[in-house]
Parts: C-alpha cells; structure tokens; sequence
C-alpha cells in the first residue's frame, strides 16, 4: 500500500515490528529466552519511540481536524498500553505463550494502524498540515 511520504518512516517501522511479531509468535522453549531478548531490545531501540511518536505527534494532528474518539484511535491507544504491559511482564520473565500472545497482539496491531488509522490521517489532515507533521517526525527522530 502507498503511503503519504510523511507516513512512510512510520510504516517502514511497522515492516521491523512485523518481523519480530513472526519471531515471537514462532518461539518455542528452546529459543524462548533469545526471542525475548530480541524483542526486548527492539522495544528500546525502536519501537517505544514509535509508540510516543504516534501517540505525541500522529494522533494529536488527526484530532485537530478528526474525531479523537474515532474508535481506530482508541483501538491504536488500547493496543500500546496492552503491548507495554506484554513488554514489562516479558522483562520479567521469558514464557512462551506470552511471547505468541505478544507477537499475534504486535502483528495484529501493525495491520490495525496500516489499514485504519494511517489511511484515516491521510484523507482528513490537510496537506500542509501533513507538511507540519512531517517535520516534527523528522526532529523527533533526529
């Protein structure tokens, strides 16, 4: 699916989250404790940052010209809190049945927001608006 060049950084993350869903969904007992780590460092490195980058830029420049309580919206802040939440409880411990849970969530969550939320930001932020946004991601990932 083409993306808006100011969503495109913000799918390509998704393209890294949907790798390591396949991972965790795939981990068994033997590799459980690998699949958690990779995970675990892929959360510091990348993926919390996109969580707040969506939550603190995104989804603010939806609402000012779309409805903030677009059940697309909610359903994209429901699912951070719960992959926060599988993310601390694997920090506590590596179980694979948490690690497949984690990784349905993440692949499933990535689907939501390419086919939901992007498309909705894309037909109701206004071009410069967009414009705007896309500076912001570039400083905030700089």
């Amino acid at each position: 699916m083409k993306r808006h060049p100011v969503l495109a950084s913000l799918s390509r993350d998704h393209h890294h989250a949907l790798v390591m869903a396949r991972r965790l969904r795939r981990a068994g007992e033997a590799d459980a404790v690998d699949a958690a780590q990779a995970f675990l460092e892929h959360w510091d490195a990348e993926e919390r940052r996109h969580f707040r980058l969506e939550e603190e830029l995104l989804l603010p420049a939806y609402a000012a010209y779309g409805d903030p309580n677009h059940p697309a919206v909610v359903r994209t802040l429901v699912d951070h809190i719960l992959i926060r939440r599988d993310a601390a409880e694997l920090a506590a411990g590596a179980r694979p049945a948490l690690l497949h849970e984690l990784g349905a969530r993440l692949a499933e969550h990535v689907k939501l927001e390419e086919n939901e939320p992007f498309p909705l930001v894309e037909r109701t932020v206004p071009e410069s608006a967009l414009t705007a946004l896309g500076e912001r991601l570039r400083d905030h990932r700089a």
